[in-house]
């Protein structure tokens, strides 16, 4: 079973993902930034993560940029779920190492499209 870190300071869009990945068969685990994840990261490297633009102590930008240069790091599949509609922003994330992003709201159609079980690199 493929696992998903939600990393989002939304307790209602944590809640939202979950119940749709869980339903796609993922065991899910939460963070509310991206310190909390990147800890998360350091004891179990999940298969996808779902991240948050906006976040306290730690965006996730630069989680990212983090993550991607820890060893193991370049695993995980990166969704990167934003409010933030600039072509400049999106760039920045798929060039520090997201593998692709998603506007919010999304629905369950976007987030089961983007977590298709197929497309993980590490399934």
């Amino acid at each position: 079973m493929p696992t998903c870190l939600i990393v989002d300071d939304s307790s209602v869009v944590r809640k939202v993902a979950r119940r749709i990945l869980e339903d796609l068969d993922y065991t899910v685990d939460e963070a509310e930034d991206g310190q909390e994840a990147m800890d998360k990261c350091r004891l179990a490297m999940p298969d996808a993560i779902l991240l948050d633009w906006n976040m306290p102590i730690m965006s996730g930008l630069e989680f990212l940029k983090l993550l991607r240069s820890y060893i193991g790091g370049e695993t995980p599949r990166i969704i990167y779920c934003t409010v933030e509609n600039d072509i400049g922003a999106i760039a920045q994330a798929l060039k520090s190492g997201a593998d692709d992003y998603m506007m919010k709201p999304f629905d369950r159609q976007v987030l089961e499209r983007k977590f298709d079980v197929g497309t993980l690199k590490a399934a």
